[in-house]
């Protein structure tokens, strides 16, 4: 029968909270992208995201609270960082990795002793949580390694007929991933870039922070995986502006407006005058027309890797890498 999607009235955000206490998980807004969330208490409920999204239950999921210290429920940590980040950007876009206490589920964090914790900022969000009585754990609500949603109905696109409901609260204002940084280390780690600048959490904290992949092979946190965040239609990625290619039907990925007609069968810009918030904004659902648009390859400018660049060029690094070896 598939999803309900329901504009996120009081009503309906109450009939989501009830699907989650009985066990059940739908799709909601976030300020990044739509996620897909359980009761994080529930073992059970949290093994359907795996199943819905056909996601390796090695790969750890993001619980998201309502109140900047509902991290103390689920982490334990001395570390005077902590409190600086989370006053400076929750509710927002950043995710810290913590120590975990014993009462969140092993499912939930893929066996690991931590547990990646954020508050967003999306009023629904919000609502969500606080209806729901208990800290939702949420990927994104996609099929595993594709684009991620920014739009209900993007979530429907993709997991309609698997889930009970989406709550639609509008089209996502971030259209990028939290960043998330662990702090069971000195400095921090950088393990995923996202919509907070890494530059703005270093000013916040007073020290730099690493932005190197550990050396673990089993991912940390979510987004860690090689390749990941892809459309269906293979990517490369670009070292500068160029014609399309002779004898194939290409589309660009473009930051800013090519001068003239590049032969390209389709073009996305990400930012008319180069606003790397803009084109994070707009990434996926750029990616998503294009693979949609009947070419047979999509080749993607790169973008300046500062700010949320880094987030942008982290995405499309991992969408290529699904592709690396398929061009002969």
């Amino acid at each position: 029968m598939g999803a309900k999607i329901l504009k996120a009235t009081q009503e309906a955000i109450a009939a989501a909270a009830s699907l989650i206490r009985g066990g059940e998980v739908v799709a909601f807004p976030t300020e990044t992208v739509y996620g897909l969330g359980a009761d994080c208490f529930n073992p059970r409920a949290v093994a359907k995201i795996f199943e819905v999204k056909e996601r390796p239950h090695f790969d750890p999921l993001i619980v998201h609270i309502a109140q900047k210290e509902g991290w103390r429920e689920l982490a334990s940590s001395g570390d005077r960082r902590v409190e600086a980040l989370t006053e400076r950007f929750w509710p927002g876009p950043l995710t810290l990795v913590l120590p975990k206490r014993e009462v969140v589920p092993d499912i939930v964090t893929s066996g690991l002793p931590t547990v990646a914790v954020r508050m967003p900022s999306h009023p629904v969000a919000l609502a969500l949580i606080k209806e729901a009585k208990t800290p939702i754990a949420a990927p994104s609500a996609n099929l595993f390694g594709r684009l991620s949603p920014t739009s209900a109905e993007e979530v429907a696109e993709q997991l309609k007929e698997r889930i009970p409901l989406i709550l639609d609260g509008g089209r996502c204002p971030v259209g990028v991933e939290s960043t998330i940084i662990s702090l069971l280390e000195d400095p921090p780690r950088l393990l995923r870039p996202g919509g907070v600048p890494v530059e703005e959490i270093e000013m916040t904290i007073g020290e730099g922070v690493k932005k190197e992949s550990s050396s673990s092979t089993a991912p940390q946190s979510p987004g860690q995986l090689p390749s990941h965040y892809a459309p269906r239609t293979p990517l490369r990625l670009l070292e500068e502006r160029c014609e399309a290619p002779q004898g194939v039907r290409a589309g660009l990925l473009a930051f800013t407006p090519p001068e003239g007609d590049l032969g390209y069968a389709a073009v996305e810009v990400l930012s008319e005058r180069g606003d790397l918030v803009e084109a994070a904004y707009r990434l996926f659902s750029a990616l998503r027309r294009l693979d949609r648009s009947g070419v047979e390859v999509i080749y993607a400018e790169r973008v300046p890797e500062v700010g949320l660049g880094r987030a942008i060029m982290d995405r499309l690094r991992k969408a290529a890498n699904k592709f690396e070896g398929d061009w002969g």
